[in-house]
């Protein structure tokens, strides 16, 4: 069981009843709960799933180098032997792999029942020039989209792949998706019935410093123990030793970008300025060379829900501003990051909770009241 998503776990359920092929893109930030959401809707439905290899090197001690689209080939083929196709040489490209997994899906086709195929993190699985595009298109267009028990159900951690390689397609796959579910993090009022579903016992204006602290993020909600103060499962979380949290940081951005650590230089600029930095402030901040690259990672940090980008009163598009705007992230950078000692920032912390207690007590009850009231 999982909570809330009432919305999505409708259309979904309908698209599956509908009796006609069917493309779904869902995609959010990451750990915001698609993975679950997919597995608890089609539970024991699922023909054919398979999660793309995260972008991390693929060299392991004294072994060859292999490329990362081989690495993912090899991954694919290994999900096919594993769900029950026969062992066999793993393909040689892209469109190998889906004529495979087209054969794999005819043995099963009993033409009674829908044929589920669900790729999780498809993002991953594009690599530079492997021609991933070109298969996923040729395996749409000439066999499942003309089935009408076949559903292909396609996740991903990067809106910004979704929305430029699915939803905005302008090639083989052009007007082919049938419906794109963007998941977003926990409202107040979902956080509440999280919590009240895992035994979480929180007032709501524990409630909301989490949200303060987490986003909304489900994973991290769920990082949460009953027995523990709100500043408790902090200092268990960040600050132990070994703590769950304490280097999630880091796994955030090298799971989800190819260069993390300029992913991760742009957004600790961003935060050392409240207001912001504009374009030209953050180029100098970071070093980065101005280019058409740097407007496409700040593009994936956008959609990734890491930044936002404003235009303050007087100033034109070209003086935009662009702000941290990750809670987590923000929390993470004030409060954990390796620039202030330990001490330091465990004080910091008890300080800000006790401020926000006496100094704006009756301005969060009175929000918690307004924004929990449906």
């Amino acid at each position: 069981m999982i909570t809330g998503r009432e919305k999505e776990q409708k259309k979904l359920r309908e698209l599956y009843e509908s009796g006609r092929a069917v493309f779904v893109a869902v995609y959010g930030r990451i750990r915001v709960g698609k993975t679950v959401l997919i597995d608890e809707v089609f539970h024991n439905k699922i023909t054919f799933r398979h999660a793309g290899l995260p972008p991390v090197g693929t060299e392991s001690g004294n072994a060859p180098k292999i490329s990362p689209m081989k690495e993912q080939l090899r991954q694919f083929h290994r999900s096919l032997m594993l769900q029950g196709m026969e062992a066999g040489d793993p393909p040689e490209s892209w469109l190998d792999a889906f004529y495979l997994l087209e054969r794999f899906l005819m043995e099963r086709d009993d033409t009674k029942g829908r044929l589920l195929v669900f790729i999780d993190e498809i993002q991953w699985m594009d690599t530079p020039k492997s021609g991933f595009m070109r298969g996923l298109e040729a395996f749409w267009n000439s066999w499942a989209c003309c089935r009408h028990n076949a559903m292909l159900v396609v996740c991903g951690s990067s809106p910004s792949w979704i929305m430029d390689k699915l939803v905005d397609n302008h090639g083989g796959l052009y007007g082919r998706l049938t419906c794109a579910i963007e998941l977003p993090p926990f409202n107040l009022h979902e956080c509440e019935q999280f919590f009240l579903a895992k035994g979480v016992l929180l007032s709501r204006y524990d409630i909301m410093q989490t949200y303060m602290i987490s986003g909304g993020i489900p994973y991290y909600l769920n990082c949460f123990e009953n027995s523990l103060s709100v500043s408790q499962n902090i200092q268990a979380l960040f600050f132990d030793k070994d703590a769950l949290l304490r280097n999630e940081f880091d796994r955030l951005f090298s799971s989800l970008f190819t260069n993390p650590e300029v992913m991760k230089s742009i957004v600790v600029a961003m935060n050392s300025e409240k207001r912001g930095l504009t374009r030209r402030e953050l180029l100098e901040k970071t070093g980065i060379t101005d280019s058409g690259a740097f407007s496409k990672q700040l593009k994936e940090l956008e959609s990734g829900l890491f930044i936002i980008k404003y235009d303050s009163y007087g100033n034109g598009k070209r003086n935009s501003f662009y702000k941290a705007s990750d809670p987590f992230c923000i929390f993470y950078l004030r409060f954990v990051s390796d620039t202030f000692s330990r001490t330091k920032k465990e004080c910091q912390v008890r300080q800000v909770l006790r401020r926000s207690r006496v100094g704006m007590g009756w301005l969060l009850k009175t929000c918690v009241l307004i924004i929990f009231v449906r």
